[in-house]
């Protein structure tokens, strides 16, 4: 008899008890001797069992370790109960993935071919299409799962086409040049084709944070809709699991026209693409972390952008042979700008993977550097410090790490006690101390401002204590000097960049003298986007303010901390991260969940220091001995005792999505006394979320309504406008008066319907004997150019308006030019006749395009209006209309509310007669307005008639 099934039941049932054991093990940790609480498998982790992320992160270690398996990445954010956990557990025990440790796994790499930069690039998308175009099969980016499973490749010539592809389905959601498109992806190949599509489509990326537990699906949607409130995006692209979740983001963000998933915006049919060749065109914005009570968005232009990656690449000397090796989130700068569009800048071979990888296996960064052979990877402090807790020696054997050369340590302050115990642990396997790489950059100067030279051990700078916190002045500390402040260096200002260091007056200080850092160079931001206020305290007299307070000495810059989170006590200048550091390394407190920050004593008037931190101790006898502990670690810091010391249950401590800690919400949570966001029931969450999104959808639904209102009174106004010009063009009996009539009602209809319209190089126009051509967009069209142009127009116009029953008789008494554009014949005798008109002095007006489209894009130019310049020798005028598409599109009839902008360009001559000339002419015009209406080209798309006529 098979007994297989009852020993496949028995041990199901050995690993469910197991299971429960570790869940068991890990709440009694966290909550205290005492107060275990019974675990099962419809045991919620974290409204049951008070399991937050960084206990996940612990969990699911735990259990890896228990039962020598790799549970999925996806675990930590999806799995919300034990049980399914178990569920988990037992498709792992069915499919056993690849073994930990130092098993051989084949990584792609891009070869030994060694490729130039895209030097010559002026944009981002420049920038693609210039390795697509040479060496489009060539592998650029490698997404790993973890150390040992390739999730997907993408060449040059792959990114650029996904990235065209879902370009052209943003196009077909009304995406135009300069719209914000919201970015909700995590890791993975569809971010990096949605990313570009959105520059391709001429949109600018907003990139923010996936959820990372459903469970406080509430919190975060409400965080990130006030970036979006600010961002006002027109789609947000996330996936397709999400939509739903992003239906709930609508209610809050009135601007959000379309949701979509990559797959969806693919399926579009392909267009032609907008050019994106202008250097200042914003090409991304940055929300910097932890600003969603005052959402701060960092304009970043493809020059900002480009200038950092070029500076970057020169400091650490990296060319296309390199290999980068990230886990860092693609929505942070460090991890966007710095670890994936710079390789792609230089050609190098990039290897992505998920944050959640490496915080769930934090081995798995180091295991992956091994495989690939990385030569550079970046990481903040935390990630150093998680290597050596977290890390057996078990899981390193074979490890070797001798191909890093430059490894950043960055995006918040470093800590020596972790960079020297890291360099001493891991050089065992093979990482040297010149690849510690101690960085500092933020968001307002793309990604990086300093950096250390390739190769250059870590500088730690000794100082007196008492001298840099009462004085300012880093003088260095004696040998024996216990009490003494170390402070790395974070190397020189990047190539093109300055640093300042400058007191309270604004007048720089001396070196070795601590005040605010300042900066400036190609790659600072223009400001915050629609946030003035915060822009203009930005700006110091052409330097950037930093926020961060710092020295130099020897070319190195020593940061120092936030300005806005020093605590002064006493005179003396008290640095948080410092107070975090030491009562972060007490046994029993959780390291990097402690926040330390300083409030004014209303009735002394100094400040009071307030440390708050995270313990899974909740016993009275053994909390008591935690705060004297840090009581002693402040005192011998700061010379006196903190005035508090709050003790506060594991996820109490609020951070950013990079992990900072932030002291601000720590202070408004200490001040309320609110230590612990409650956790509701999902159902209740979104129930919460749609009460919450009604005054969204009923500004969507204001909104609606005004533009219907505004669309009647639109077309009120065009009517009435009509019916008035056509008895003034019946009833007057010159031409030079009934254009008179026409131009006035013209620009009284733009007033009456609040459409601005701005007129640039109309001084250029002479009011007889030449040719005006303007590329064609809308119907709109004809009010502008009446409105603009002097004089008695003659618009050349396609035959079969003569014969309509209105339109034709007010046409003829304006002295419009009819000509047929099929008949050869008939188009050869219209053209000569507008050709003596042209001679005897009137202006002639063409479209030469003929008709328009509803799809942005100019099409091909007809011949008939050059032949005429060029046998009159006339000049022809470059006319370039902007925003009419956008008020009246083609194919529909419901007008918007938009601005217009004419510019007359410098004129063009003909150079002779013949067909040769008549064709250069042609296209030298059109060059000329294709370069300034800021639309693609449609050349390719739509072929004229081959009859020679306009």
């Amino acid at each position: 008899m098979d007994c297989a099934p009852d020993q496949k039941v028995a041990d199901a049932t050995a690993r469910a008890e197991k299971l429960f054991a570790v869940v068991s093990d890990l709440v009694r940790e966290l909550r205290g001797p005492g107060k275990s609480v019974a675990v099962t498998p419809s045991s919620r982790l974290d409204r049951d069992l008070g399991i937050d992320s960084l206990g996940r992160t612990e969990l699911v270690l735990r259990i890896d370790r228990a039962f020598r398996i790799r549970l999925p990445v996806s675990v930590m954010g999806e799995a919300d109960t034990v049980g399914d956990l178990l569920t988990a557990l037992e498709r792992a025990a069915a499919e056993p993935g690849v073994p930990v440790g130092n098993t051989a796994a084949e990584i792609p790499t891009a070869g030994e071919t060694v490729v130039a930069p895209a030097a010559e690039a002026g944009t981002l998308v420049e920038a693609l299409e210039w390795h697509a175009a040479r060496h489009p099969d060539r592998l650029h980016v490698t997404v790993l799962q973890d150390e040992t499973t390739v999730l997907a490749t993408m060449s040059y010539g792959a990114l650029a086409a996904a990235a065209k592809a879902v370009a052209a389905g943003l196009i077909a959601r009304d995406v135009v040049p300069g719209d914000r498109v919201a970015l909700m992806l995590p890791t993975g190949t569809e971010f990096f084709a949605a990313f570009f599509g959105i520059l391709y489509a001429g949109g600018v990326p907003v990139p923010i944070y996936p959820p990372m537990q459903i469970s406080q699906l509430e919190d975060y949607l409400r965080r990130q809709a006030k970036i979006l409130r600010n961002a006002e995006p027109r789609v947000l692209i996330t996936v397709t699991e999400a939509l739903r979740l992003g239906a709930l983001l609508r209610g809050l963000v009135p601007s959000l026209g379309a949701i979509d998933s990559v797959g969806g915006l693919q399926s579009a049919t392909p267009v032609a693409l907008p050019q994106v060749n202008d250097p200042g065109a914003t090409a991304l914005i940055q929300y910097t972390s932890g600003s969603t009570g005052d959402p701060k968005g960092v304009v970043l232009s493809h020059a900002n952008l480009l200038a950092n990656i070029r500076a970057i690449l020169k400091a650490i000397d990296a060319t296309s042979a390199d290999v980068l090796l990230s886990w860092l989130p693609l929505y942070h700068d460090m991890g966007l700008i710095g670890a994936w569009l710079g390789p792609l800048y230089v050609g190098a071979h990039c290897c992505i993977m998920s944050p959640l990888s490496f915080l769930a296996h934090p081995q798995s960064w180091l295991w992956a550097c091994h495989r690939c052979r990385a030569t550079i990877s970046a990481a903040p402090n935390f990630a150093f410090e998680l290597c050596l807790k977290q890390i057996e020696d078990a899981d390193l054997v074979g490890l070797d790490l001798s191909s890093l050369r430059f490894v950043a340590n960055g995006a918040e302050p470093v800590s020596i006690h972790t960079l020297r115990r890291f360099i001493a642990r891991f050089g065992r396997y093979g990482f040297r101390s010149g690849a510690m790489a101690p960085v500092y950059g933020l968001a307002e100067c793309a990604v990086a401002l300093a950096l250390p030279p390739p190769g250059r051990e870590p500088f730690i700078d000794r100082v007196e204590r008492e001298a840099l916190t009462r004085r300012g002045v880093a003088e260095p500390a004696m040998a024996n000097d216990t009490n003494a402040v170390e402070i790395v260096a974070c190397g020189n200002p990047v190539p093109g960049h300055e640093i300042r260091i400058v007191d309270g007056a604004g007048r720089e200080v001396a070196e070795r003298h601590e005040g605010r850092l300042e900066f400036r160079g190609p790659s600072a931001t223009s400001g915050y986007f629609r946030n003035p206020a915060k822009t203009a305290e930005l700006f110091h007299g052409g330097w950037l303010d930093s926020g961060d307070r710092a020295y130099m000495a020897n070319g190195d810059v020593f940061i120092t901390g936030r300005n806005k989170d020093i605590i002064i006590r006493a005179g003396q200048h008290v640095y948080p991260h410092e107070l975090e550091d030491a009562v972060g390394d007490i046994p029993g407190l959780i390291k990097g969940a402690v926040a330390a920050f300083g409030m004014t004593d209303p009735d002394s008037g100094t400040e009071r220091i307030v440390v708050l931190a995270e313990t899974a101790q909740s016993g009275a006898i053994e909390q008591e001995k935690l705060k004297a502990r840090a009581r002693d670690a402040v005192t011998t810091i700061v010379g006196t005792p903190p005035d508090d010391i709050v003790l506060v249950e594991p996820g109490t401590v609020p951070k950013t999505s990079s992990g900072k800690i932030r002291r601000a919400s720590a202070k408004e949570h200490y001040l309320n006394r609110q230590f612990k966001l409650p956790r509701r029931a999902l159902r209740r969450q979104i129930l919460s979320l749609w009460v919450a999104g009604i005054g969204g959808r009923l500004t969507r639904l204001a909104r609606t309504a005004r533009e219907q209102l505004y669309a009647a009174w639109w077309w009120a106004v065009l009517s009435i406008g009509v019916a008035v010009g056509a008895v003034a063009v019946l009833v007057l009996p010159r031409r030079k008066w009934r254009w008179a009539a026409v131009r006035s009602l013209a620009r009284a209809a733009l007033f009456a319907t609040g459409i601005p319209l701005s007129v640039r190089g109309a001084e250029r126009l002479p009011k007889e004997r030449a040719v005006v051509v303007f590329n064609h967009t809308s119907y709109v069209d004809a009010i502008a150019v009446a409105a603009v142009l002097p004089g008695e127009p003659a618009y050349l116009a396609k035959k079969e308006f003569a014969g309509e029953f209105f339109a034709g008789p007010l046409l003829q008494r304006l002295g419009v030019v009819f000509v047929d554009r099929y008949d050869l014949t008939g188009g050869i005798a219209d053209t000569a006749g507008a050709t003596a008109l042209a001679r005897q002095g009137r202006l002639l007006v063409v479209f030469p395009e003929g008709t328009f489209t509803r799809q942005p894009g100019l099409l091909e130019f007809f011949t008939g209006a050059f032949k005429i310049a060029s046998d009159a020798g006339l000049s022809v005028y470059p006319g370039v209309l902007r925003g009419t598409r956008s008020i009246l599109r083609g194919d529909q009839w419901f007008p918007r509310w938009g601005r217009i902008d004419v510019d007359i360009l410098d004129p063009i001559a003909p150079q002779g007669t013949d067909f040769e000339s008549v064709v250069r002419l042609r296209d030298a015009v059109r060059q000329a307005v294709l370069s300034r209406c800021g639309e693609p080209d449609l050349r390719e798309l739509v072929k004229p008639p081959l009859a020679g006529t306009p």
